[in-house]
């Protein structure tokens, strides 16, 4: 059985998950909303049962290959996801899947043959890990869940690990339809959406570097009560404005409005910096980001640009008219910054029968 699973990206709305997470602390904060879709790029895998073991091998972007082989016994799982690194997250999935509600004794081998998404750069490599694992699990054994119960599961296995994911990274699930997700405290609502026609976009990795874990520390440092000017900022931006800029874009893919993605991306960007520099400004203020946003030779091939995920110098978006602009783009960015690593992501339109 083969299965392939996308990264994510995050086109609007970063950071609100979690931040709308603390209304259960502060009810007096805004709701997150986020806008996602997946990459097309990803993992593929081909899967099949084993008796008694989680048998994992994963082939890296650089051509190198990792294998772990572990019993399904709930203290060699969950040691190994709590050590951290490359392959606990997998291990965190299965111990969920071996002490949880569906109670699978049995293993699952899985072969990760190709993964052509960048690892660790803002497009939820580890979330895609997860899922992966999670949707293995219910194919193989055919425990007939949905799409949330996998991405239930999967978030449940990544936090088992020391990472401090978000509840969005897991949309990877939905593949390449873009969704919405609201976070409200311990609740969580996603909404599909669909594009009347196709949309063009240009994912950068910027071949800097970042500290997402000094940036999501930082800035949980506002909340859930803010005790300063700085603080009040990024709750506002994280709540009201960014809530408004998400509901826009919403608006504006559902009708294929590119122009104005595009321009809500550049208004995001300026109201991001404006609002939560201030609380980070070592990993916010992003030279290497900010000089490409601004980069003179590809502004008339773009419509828009922001940063991506945690934001810092890590990956950079833009969206764009037509493939041939996402091509002169691409072309333009790999000639003057070699260093840099262009994807291209293309939202499809649905089919009508």
């Amino acid at each position: 059985m083969k299965i392939f699973v996308p990264g994510r990206l995050c086109i609007f709305g970063e950071h609100s998950d979690w931040a709308g997470g603390y209304r259960h602390l502060n009810p007096e904060l805004e709701i997150g909303y986020t806008l996602l879709v997946g990459t097309n790029q990803g993992l593929y895998a081909q899967v099949k049962p084993h008796p008694n073991q989680l048998i994992l091998g994963t082939s890296l972007g650089d051509g190198t290959r990792k294998s772990l082989t572990l019993p399904m016994e709930a203290q060699a799982l969950l040691a190994e996801a709590r050590k951290g690194g490359f392959f606990s997250y997998a291990a965190g999935v299965a111990y969920q899947f071996l002490v949880g509600a569906h109670n699978c004794t049995g293993g699952i081998e899985i072969d990760n043959y190709l993964t052509d998404l960048p690892i660790q750069k803002g497009l939820s490599s580890s979330a895609a890990i997860c899922v992966l694992v999670a949707r293995a699990f219910n194919l193989v054994y055919d425990l007939k869940m949905s799409i949330q119960e996998e991405m239930e599961f999967a978030y449940l296995g990544e936090i088992t690990t020391p990472s401090c994911c978000g509840r969005m990274d897991q949309a990877c699930a939905y593949g390449n339809r873009p969704i919405a997700m609201i976070f409200d405290g311990t609740r969580t609502e996603i909404i599909e959406l669909s594009v009347p026609k196709d949309l063009f976009f240009v994912i950068v990795d910027l071949g800097a570097s970042k500290n997402t874990q000094v940036i999501l520390s930082k800035l949980n440092q506002c909340y859930p009560f803010a005790t300063n000017t700085v603080q009040a900022n990024v709750q506002k931006y994280l709540g009201s404005i960014s809530y408004q800029i998400t509901q826009a874009a919403i608006n504006a893919l559902q009708t294929g409005d590119a122009e104005q993605i595009g321009t809500l991306m550049r208004q995001a960007q300026v109201e991001f910096d404006k609002h939560l520099i201030p609380a980070c400004p070592e990993e916010l203020t992003a030279p290497v980001l900010h000089q490409l946003l601004n980069y003179a030779p590809i502004q008339p091939y773009i419509l828009g640009g922001k940063g991506v995920g945690s934001q810092g110098d890590g990956t950079a978006q833009f969206i764009v008219k037509d493939k041939e602009n996402q091509q002169k783009v691409i072309e333009i960015i790999e000639r003057y910054f070699p260093h840099m690593q262009c994807l291209q992501l293309t939202i499809y339109a649905e089919k009508s029968n």
